[in-house]
């Protein structure tokens, strides 16, 4: 007896957070409809400028050496009248960097451009810090942002600053496209993600008067909303999705273009691409407890908040996920040890959740895909790719979000860039010896995810019938022990690889 219940915890147990992933779930279908309701409304400019006004670049840096000319030269052609145009090199680097960006910014110096270098000899406030200081001495009434390994188009401010003719507008943003797309299936993965962020969410909730966020980049400030906002602030890792709140919350508005792209690098290898989504996971974590709950307190509608806590406490989902790994192999074995069979609600409510729970991450992506003309049949073969590194990078992301959640600020850690080589699988590889790749135990743990995923389907054997009993659940325990394998099996590769001379990396 004491073990059938044991039995029926496990399950339950795993019903239960099963129902708590469905219900984000449930929200990104709500995402797909309200995206579906806005599409085709289109923001409108109030008027035009009759005289542009002044605008200052701002291009944050910290050892960006592969980088830091060519966003230097690009943020240099793009189309404004040059006596309406500032430039601002805001270095923190420590490395080769400085000396690239400072001949550089000579050199556009002499040609007649408007630029200025700033180097910090610390790294207060990391980037926030280097924007704020930065602010102080812009001369521009807008700012836009380009981070090192972004390729502003040459229109873009001409094909933004018209928004702000409306003074209530604060930040218009423009979405990212990807140099790399198709370098591997990381890369492509993360394209699609990506790719459904802009134009599902941001779409969605701007056009509809929901609280979007700033991406910190390839975006346009008024500078009068950072200000009244409170400025840049560096108590979370995500200072982009701070000032978004708190200049919301201040009534400015924002503006989302989905048809004006800023191509930029998508990490190539697995540990630069955990480390971004660290930071962006525990930053967001840190942004959802300090302004949870200013959000909650304020005139904003029902609807407005709702959507904000949702999206604030997304990174709790990973930490749902990782709880999942670890009860759906018991969960699976503990059906098979039941001497009576389970109610026919507890069948139905099972499936009801996993269509609730994984078919959201289907429509999300396939649809996404198909509004930027690649199609349905795209997005659906890269799905099983998408929740596989979505699993795997869960336990990466699971310790972010408890940290940020109960730890401290923590270092801003740069997403590592490899410039032009990062489109070349050979190339990048090369210059994995400029980066310090930290050593920690999270890859092992990974690993050991998967290897216990593999035990518990092997355990399944062990009972009769177990294959008519549970095989609608193997594809999923299978896309589990893929993606924990996946992902550490590529930490540790490239860790190998950082440690051997660049002229024997392999091709």
């Amino acid at each position: 007896m004491q073990t059938q219940t044991l039995a029926q915890l496990a399950i339950y147990a795993y019903l239960a957070v099963l129902t708590l992933i469905c219900i984000y779930g449930a929200h990104r279908y709500f995402l797909v409809l309200l995206y579906y309701r806005v599409r085709q409304s289109r923001p409108q400019a109030a008027g035009r400028f009759g005289e542009l006004p002044r605008v200052t670049i701002q291009l944050p840096m910290y050892n960006e050496q592969y980088v830091a000319r060519r966003i230097i030269e690009r943020a240099c052609a793009v189309d404004y009248p040059r006596d309406r145009l500032q430039i601002q090199v805001l270095d923190d680097s420590t490395d080769d960097t400085q000396a690239i960006a400072r001949e550089t910014v000579e050199r556009m110096r002499a040609a007649g451009i408007d630029i200025a270098y700033r180097h910090r000899t610390n790294r207060v406030g990391y980037k926030a810090g280097a924007l704020e200081e930065g602010t102080k001495e812009a001369s521009g009434e807008f700012i836009a942002i380009f981070d090192a390994d972004f390729l502003p188009p040459a229109n873009i401010l001409h094909e933004t600053i018209h928004y702000f003719t409306d003074p209530q507008v604060g930040m218009v943003q423009t979405r990212w496209e990807h140099l790399n797309r198709d370098l591997s299936l990381l890369t492509q993965a993360q394209a699609i993600l990506l790719d459904g962020h802009f134009v599902i969410e941001h779409t969605a909730r701007n056009r509809t008067g929901r609280f979007m966020s700033f991406n910190g980049t390839a975006g346009i400030w008024r500078k009068s909303a950072i200000s009244d906002a409170g400025g840049w602030q560096h108590d979370t890792l995500t200072e982009d999705l701070d000032l978004s709140y708190r200049a919301q919350l201040r009534k400015w508005k924002f503006v989302f273009l989905p048809e004006l792209t800023s191509p930029a690098e998508l990490p190539p290898e697995m540990n630069a691409f955990k480390a971004q989504q660290h930071r962006w996971t525990k930053g967001g974590a840190q942004t959802c407890l300090k302004m949870l709950p200013s959000v909650l307190q304020s005139d904003a509608k029902w609807w407005v908040k709702v959507e904000a806590f949702f999206h604030l406490t997304s990174g709790a989902v990973y930490v749902l996920v990782v709880l999942l790994s670890l009860l759906v192999g018991p969960a699976l074995v503990a059906k098979l040890m039941l001497t009576k069979p389970q109610p026919q609600w507890v069948l139905w409510f099972e499936m009801a959740l996993f269509v609730i729970g994984f078919g959201s991450t289907t429509a999300f992506y396939i649809v996404s895909q198909q509004q930027l003309l690649r199609g349905w049949w795209y997005g659906l073969r890269h799905v099983p790719t998408l929740m596989a590194v979505g699993i795997g990078i869960a336990f990466n992301n699971a310790i972010a979000a408890l940290s940020g959640f109960f730890g401290q600020t923590g270092e801003f850690v740069r997403t590592p860039k490899f410039g032009d080589a990062a489109q070349t699988t050979h190339d990048w590889r090369r210059r994995l010896g400029g980066f310090q790749l930290k050593k920690n135990w999270q890859a092992w743990a990974e690993l050991a995810m998967a290897i216990y995923l593999v035990a518990c389907a092997a355990s399944l054997m062990f009972f009769r019938n177990w294959f008519e009993r549970v095989s609608m659940a193997l594809p999923f325990l299978l896309i589990f022990i893929v993606g924990y394998f996946y992902v550490s099996i590529q930490t540790f590769y490239t860790r190998w690889l950082s440690g051997r001379p660049a002229h024997h990396a392999p091709a």
